[in-house]
């Protein structure tokens, strides 16, 4: 039996959890491929900066990772993904873009034209704009691509120079991606960069008993490096 001197405490108590409104969260939504996306179990320790970047924030922000495998900025509207964007988001959050590397690829199923990308990246911007939410723009992940000087090659130079131009264009925050992890491939040099990417010996992980040579998909490393990366942009969040 409750004590009487107990009771109008419980009361007290029950009538704030009802009354007190929930905390508001900020959400960022990242849209993407694989170098962003959570992995299956299957996949490790190949990881998307994604998943670290849960974890550089405080209570008051969510991250909604919506990115998946081998998506484009056509595919991952015709599958609906961009759709969940729409109804979720809200005044305050913060929609994070980033696709090129299965855009820019004329033989897979998700290419997309030139224009086509600068197309789809505006009604992107457009629609995230529609929900109050602040689009920010990210140029791709770079691959791990030196030449025989030891010198990093960009793969995305193309793709990467149209979500500038849209970034410019429509007075948006860009995260450079694509530089910035071009330049920190550099410092690290052929090697030691190796350790950001999903490299494996045969035999050192039973995902791939056979090995593995990804240069465009991270480890673990990697992934919470480049999510690292990614969270100190914030001061540049509100800048063009």
């Amino acid at each position: 039996m409750i004590k009487k001197t107990v009771l109008p405490a419980l009361i007290m108590g029950l009538f704030l959890a009802w009354t007190v409104p929930e905390e508001k969260k900020t959400t960022l939504w990242l849209c993407g491929d694989s170098t962003m996306s959570i992995k299956e179990p299957r996949y490790y320790p190949e990881t998307g900066w994604g998943m670290p970047f849960v974890y550089f924030w405080d209570s008051t922000v969510r991250v909604e990772n919506l990115a998946k495998n081998g998506r484009s900025t056509s595919s991952f509207r015709n599958e609906g993904l961009w759709q969940k964007v729409l109804d979720g988001a809200k005044a305050g959050d913060y929609v994070f873009i980033q696709f090129g590397h299965n855009d820019e690829v004329p033989t897979k199923k998700t290419y997309t034209t030139e224009a086509q990308f600068h197309a789809n990246l505006v009604q992107y911007v457009t629609e995230a704009r529609s929900k109050q939410a602040t689009p920010i723009l990210l140029t791709p992940m770079a691959r791990r691509n030196f030449d025989s000087t030891g010198t990093i090659r960009g793969t995305h130079d193309v793709y990467a120079q149209i979500i500038r131009e849209v970034a410019r264009e429509q007075s948006i925050p860009l995260f450079d991606m694509d530089r910035i992890t071009q330049a920190l491939y550099q410092q690290l040099g052929v090697e030691r960069s190796k350790l950001l990417f999903n490299h494996l010996r045969p035999g050192e992980h039973p995902n791939y008993p056979e090995g593995k040579e990804d240069n465009t998909h991270f480890s673990e490393l990697g992934a919470r490096i480049v999510a690292h990366a990614m969270h100190a942009q914030e001061p540049n969040w509100f800048t063009t």
